[in-house]
Order: structure tokens, then sequence, then C-alpha cells
């Protein structure tokens, strides 16, 4: 495919994130797509006016991310003048909250006007609401802080016509990973395949008898989507996708401070931890992304496991992001339908065989 035809199969999805000045919008984009640390982000400054940034996520999916200035000055303009500029083809409105912020009930009403004009132009976009500052809060506070903040803003989206089922509310901080747990929702949400995505991940994961597989976007270590199987379903650390992330983030800027490169440049081939109770790895798996796998601690399995992500690669590579044939997810997802539990090879296509490795004797 040239340049001019993957350009027009590029997928383009509208993202405002607003709120008002100072409650730390455009330190959380510096984290989540320019590999910033939170330790970096205080030397930012406030935004002027809108700051547009086209972002390439996955290969074809371009975020178009406004980073609207909170100034109450740049608010006016966008609800009056730009009013239809900025609110138009809106498919997420990510709005923070300082949950520090002395001025709650004028930021109630600044987030009342933004998702009126929303609803005007966007009916049905997707709201994220991202309570912010959460680490400001002493832990035994922090749950009935959020669900309070979180009734009063529900009450105000309900009021300005948007339904319960498109305002999702999270609590963050730039200081821990829950920033990471967020945007992986935004992320998930305007992937356009992603069912498609885990149905082939689904397969994969029965093929390698994996515990868990989970899939993150290679340039900003997001979780795209993820597998859990079996007894994995049990483990006690919800948030460990977005710890890993956090700490794949924290390698790569290691990487890049003793290689003398830019973070964003960084990539490795593979990183694996083996322990008595689980083996895991992850590798790349795409162009755009990385497998993370955990399986059984089994030296055999888990040196098969490696092969067979290899080989499938390039089912993988055949995803567009934007306009996925059927056909070759269906050719994925059946390949083990006919086989039996000692057949390891299976057919794609009449002139493409994929064959995959079978762990040896035990």
């Amino acid at each position: 495919m040239n340049t001019t035809e993957r350009s027009k199969r590029q997928k383009q999805r509208k993202v405002l994130l607003m709120g008002r000045s100072g409650a730390g919008k455009s330190s959380m984009r510096s984290i989540i797509f320019s590999n910033y640390v939170a330790k970096d982000v205080r030397r930012l400054g406030a935004t002027v006016d809108v700051e547009h940034s086209n972002i390439r996520f996955m290969g074809n999916l371009m975020l178009n991310l406004w980073d609207c200035g909170g100034q109450d000055s740049f608010v006016e303009s966008y609800l009056t003048n730009q009013r239809s500029h900025v609110f138009t083809s809106v498919a997420v409105l990510i709005f923070v909250f300082d949950i520090s912020s002395r001025e709650a009930a004028a930021d109630l009403l600044n987030f009342a006007s933004t998702i009126r004009a929303l609803h005007e132009f966007s009916p049905n976009s997707r709201v994220f609401i991202l309570i912010h500052k959460m680490d400001l809060i002493p832990a035994d506070q922090k749950s009935r802080v959020f669900q309070q903040r979180a009734v009063e803003v529900r009450s105000t989206c309900e009021d300005e016509g948007f339904l319960e089922q498109q305002v999702d509310f999270w609590a963050t901080s730039i200081w821990d990973q829950s920033l990471y747990r967020a945007w992986t929702q935004v992320i998930y949400f305007l992937v356009p395949n992603a069912t498609v995505i885990e149905r082939m991940l689904q397969k994969l994961a029965e093929l390698l008898d994996a515990r868990e597989l989970v899939l993150y976007e290679r340039t900003t270590c997001l979780v795209v989507t993820h597998i859990t199987r079996g007894s994995e379903g049990q483990n006690p650390y919800s948030d460990r996708f977005e710890r890993l992330s956090s700490i794949l983030k924290t390698h790569k800027h290691s990487m890049a401070k003793h290689t003398g490169t830019l973070a964003s440049e960084v990539s490795f081939a593979e990183m694996q931890v083996k322990t008595g109770e689980f083996m895991f790895f992850i590798t790349r798996l795409t162009e755009n992304t990385n497998l993370a796998v955990v399986m059984p601690s089994d030296e055999a399995t888990f040196n098969a496991a490696r092969v067979n992500v290899q080989l499938a690669r390039q089912e993988f590579a055949h995803l567009d992001i934007v306009e996925k044939r059927s056909k070759d997810a269906a050719r994925f997802a059946g390949m083990r339908d006919s086989l039996g539990s000692d057949d390891i090879a299976s057919k794609g296509s009449e002139d493409e065989e994929i064959a995959f490795a079978r762990p040896k004797d035990r």
C-alpha cells in the first residue's frame, strides 16, 4: 500500500481535553504521549488557547487531540465565537477536575456550559471525567471524596442530556498508575476493532495455554486490551496492567538515558521473568504493539509460546485499524477449530500455511 492509500485509510478521532486552568491537562498529556515522567511536568507552562496534536496510535488510528487552555477568556471563546468549530465531530471529551480546587462550584458551572455545547454539536460523543490530583487527598478519604464529586458531575451530565452509559468517571494522579488506567479506557473506546483483536488474542491464548495476554501500544505503553484465563481471573492485583505500563515507561527512560536517544524512539526485543510460580515475557507482536504473555512455570511450554508468538505475528499484521477485512479475522479465529489437541499446525489460506511449535515431551 502506498503512502497516499494508507493516509486515506487512517481513522481520525477528535478528542477534546478540557478543564479549568491548572487542573493538570497538559501534564497528563505529556506523560501519556510525550514520554514525560511526573517529576518533569513542573516545567510545563500554561496552555495558550488550543494546542493541536495529531497522534498516531496503533498505526492507522490518528488521534486529533485538542488540548484546550482553561483560562476564563479562552473558555468563553470556545463557548461563543468558536463554539461550532470546537465542539463539532467530537468522538471523546476528557474533562479534568482538580479535586483540590477552591472554586468547585465555578468548576461545575464551567463543565455544565461545556457539555451543553458538546450535546448541541456532538450528542453521541463519549465523556470521560477525570477527578484529578487525588494524591492530595488522604487515603482514608479518597473514596468518599471521589464518589461525592462524581455524583455532582453525573447529575449535571443528566441535566444536559447525556445518558449514564455515555459518561465514565476515573480518579487519577500523575504519581501512580491510575492515570494509565483512565487513559487506557479512553483508548479502548477509540480503537474501532478492539473486539476483533480480542477474539484473535483469545485464540492465541488458547494455542499458547497462556494464563494471560496483555496487548500494549508500543510508543505510549498503554494497554489496548487483554485476555485473562483460568485462575488468573482471581488475581488480586487489579491494576497490574497499568503497573506494567508504568514499569515499561520507566525502563524506556532508563534505556534512553544510557543510549543517548529519545525515550519515544527506544524499543527492546524481549523482556523475560521466570519464577517458580509463573513465567512471563513481553515481546513485539506487530510494528505498533508489544504483547505480554503470562505462562505456567514450565520451560518447554514457555519456549514453545515464544516461538508461536513469532509465528502469529504475520496473522496480526493483517489487522487494519480502520477497515479490517472480516476474512482475515475469521481465518485466524478458526485456526484451531478443526484441530485436535495433538495437532499444532493450521492453514491460513490455500497458498499460506502457518505452523505452530509443539512443546517438547516433558
